[in-house]
């Protein structure tokens, strides 16, 4: 996917729909997942998700936990209860988006 513009408005969405069905992850391991779930299609940098989890655990979506892991600290992010709801939202949100766009873009299908 070339124009990462499109992805950077769902990047929340994506994060927490990962976390919803992985319980806690680190995030080289979001990264990667993201990597592998779309063929190396979509790439997320530190640069844009870093960030991202910083201001969900910074809105109470996100709680951290931090492991010791090969002597090094590992922050583990998970949802919290409200994360869990608005995982919920954010993805009927988008797949509403993703509808009104097939529309515009192929109403046929529509």
């Amino acid at each position: 996917m070339s124009n990462s513009k499109l992805y950077k408005g769902s990047l929340n969405t994506i994060i927490l729909k990962l976390l919803n069905e992985h319980d806690k992850m680190y995030g080289y391991e979001i990264t990667q997942k993201v990597k592998a779930l779309t063929k190396g299609e979509l790439k997320i940098t530190e640069g844009a998700l870093y960030p991202a989890l910083h201001k969900l655990e910074a809105e109470g979506l996100l709680d951290v936990e931090v492991a010791k892991v090969d002597n090094r600290l590992r922050k583990y992010y998970k949802l919290t209860e409200t994360g869990t709801k608005e995982t919920v939202n954010k993805l009927e949100e988008l797949a509403d988006y993703i509808k009104t766009m097939q529309a515009l873009v192929n109403p046929k299908l529509a």
